[in-house]
């Protein structure tokens, strides 16, 4: 078993990138931990991330033929993962979005390789599906083929209107079964949960999870 989800849960929470405390997330719910990607915002933590990215990818076994990052955290994620690969041996194109189409010079809605054959969008996390549907939607209409989607981190919880006992779906959950992908991520919830239970300085922290993701969290 690859120890790369607890690696990358301690170098989460060295860069401050994954914090406790209290934190309101877009649901409106108290959470104990936070996640921000935005804040790996140097040369030397963007490109760890990158290797954690690339890990993921090639320990997932997903075929594919390119990248695709959705502006505007997916850009830089997109870009450093497809130079992490190619330190592997993979060197595979990559493009991304821009938020309104570009109607000079080379013109078009995406910068890059152009969309073709099979594209993993790299993003870091899924929250309402947003993101997802609409990059899921801009890659099939240049007539290309959304094969996965890579994320850091999976909260393993409830869609924001979904309710215990009816639709227990996470948003990782709804868009792997509304559009018939696989979402990889580079750690879940239940990982974190495991770096906590190891680390006994953390136990408070343990506990303020585990009760979130008893109340929250999906099986």
């Amino acid at each position: 078993m690859s120890n790369f989800h607890q690696d990358f849960i301690r170098f989460a929470i060295k860069q401050e990138v994954l914090c406790f405390g209290e934190f309101k997330t877009k649901a409106g719910r108290l959470s104990p931990y936070f996640f921000n990607a935005g804040l790996f915002n140097d040369g030397g933590s963007l490109k760890q991330l990158a290797q954690f990215y690339a890990q993921a990818i090639l320990f997932s076994k997903i075929p594919f033929d390119m990248l695709y990052g959705p502006a505007y955290k997916g850009i830089p994620l997109a870009a450093g993962t497809a130079i992490a690969l190619a330190e592997t041996g993979h060197n595979v194109p990559y493009c991304f979005n821009r938020k309104e189409a570009k109607d000079h010079g080379e013109g078009g809605s995406t910068v890059g390789a152009p969309l073709q054959g099979r594209v993993l969008i790299i993003d870091d996390v899924i929250s309402a599906g947003t993101s997802a549907r609409e990059s899921i939607a801009l890659i099939r209409a240049a007539g290309a083929t959304p094969c996965g989607m890579v994320i850091a981190l999976d909260r393993m919880e409830l869609g924001h209107q979904a309710k215990r006992g009816e639709d227990e779906l996470s948003a990782t959950q709804e868009v792997q079964h509304n559009y018939g992908i696989p979402v990889v991520s580079i750690a879940t919830l239940d990982d974190l949960l495991g770096f906590l239970q190891e680390n006994p300085a953390m136990t408070q922290n343990l506990h303020a999870v585990q009760s979130y993701r008893d109340r929250y969290g999906i099986t």
